[in-house]
């Protein structure tokens, strides 16, 4: 009885051992993990009812498509380098068509805040000067092409363009994630010559998104947020092709009106998809408005739209633009990056 004890004992011992011996084996074959592949690329598109940027429409209210494609390289999973660029159909007074748009900057992370820093250029190709036909020195197209048809500025309304409102901006953005629902963020842009004006620009904001549980829908997929942003827009003064002819104080160039903008909107988000509903608003006046942006669109003249720097012909009366009136806008867009849908 002893022995056989004993022998169920070795046995048990020697399968023990080999069975040990048999999952280190195969721990020893089983397949290295995969990799890091510090590349990536995201990409997308939209669609807009109007192109907003920083309140004011870049489409004469009209809809608008856009398109971007941005690789990527991460350094390491909280450093991260990019190159983008992007592709907007607009409506400008210089009767510019298209914004492309040539960024890159770099984004480190440190926890809960996640940081971005770069270079944003903005081009408008395919853009024509408005101006005095060279009759005087403010809206002077100089060596370009003047497309005023025998009028002084822009049909119309008189307003002046010139060929090329291309500029950039430096910027640095941080997101602070509070917690799986709350972010905000806090951004801050500055161009020495905003859109070609002649005047430096200094955009600041704020921003903040609330995102619901992923089971507010059930297993449906569908995801939602809530976010929005208050900004203001400081401008210096422009050269003298915005000047006003005859004006002791605004010959040589106007003070662009510095201005509040904010918008607030809801979001629903199905796999790559997002319809974002969002509501945009400034506090420019009609007639500060078109003396910023130019409208070409401006066709209503009123007492009630003069201001120190959009003065009528008599003084008396001036036109006023809507270009940064609240609206409304619906906008269907798809996001992808390689390394999440490509697999």
């Amino acid at each position: 009885m002893k022995k056989a004890v004993l022998l169920a004992t070795a046995l048990a011992m020697v399968t023990g051992s080999a069975f040990a011996a048999d999952l280190r084996v195969k721990a020893l074959k089983a397949p290295p993990p995969p990799a890091f592949d510090p590349w990536d690329v995201a990409f997308g598109a939209g669609i807009m009812s109007d192109y907003i940027f920083r309140g004011i429409t870049q489409s004469n209210h009209n809809p608008s498509v856009t398109a971007y494609f941005e690789p990527r390289y991460n350094v390491n999973k909280d450093l991260q380098l990019y190159i983008g660029t992007s592709a907007s159909s607009i409506s400008f007074p210089n009767r510019a068509a298209a914004e492309v748009d040539i960024y890159g900057g770099i984004r480190p992370t440190f926890g809960m805040f996640a940081f971005d820093f770069g270079v944003w250029g903005y081009l408008y190709p395919g853009g024509s000067c408005f101006g005095s036909q060279g009759t005087l020195a403010q809206g002077n197209c100089g060596t370009d092409l003047d497309n005023s048809q025998g009028a002084i500025g822009l049909p119309i309304n008189g307003n002046f363009a010139k060929k090329d409102a291309s500029f950039f901006e430096a910027y640095a953005k941080l997101n602070i994630a509070i917690n799986d629902q709350w972010t905000v963020g806090f951004n801050e842009y500055y161009s020495p010559n905003f859109l070609n004006l002649g005047a430096w620009g200094n955009y600041a904001s704020v921003t903040a998104k609330w995102t619901a549980p992923s089971t507010t829908f059930g297993a449906s997929g569908v995801g939602m947020y809530v976010s929005g942003e208050f900004g203001r827009q400081w401008l210096g003064t422009s050269d003298i092709f915005y000047g006003i002819a005859g004006d002791p104080v605004y010959a040589n160039g106007i003070k662009e009106p510095s201005y509040n903008t904010w918008n607030v909107g809801v979001g629903f988000t199905y796999k790559v998809f997002t319809l974002d509903l969002r509501y945009y608003d400034t506090d420019l006046s009609k007639g500060d408005c078109n003396a910023f942006t130019s409208d070409f669109s401006a066709t209503n003249s009123s007492p009630g739209f003069v201001t120190p720097i959009n003065g009528g012909a008599n003084a008396a009366t001036a036109f006023g633009s809507n270009w940064c009136s609240a609206a409304g806008v619906a906008k269907l867009s798809v996001d992808l990056t390689a390394m999440t849908n490509l697999k």
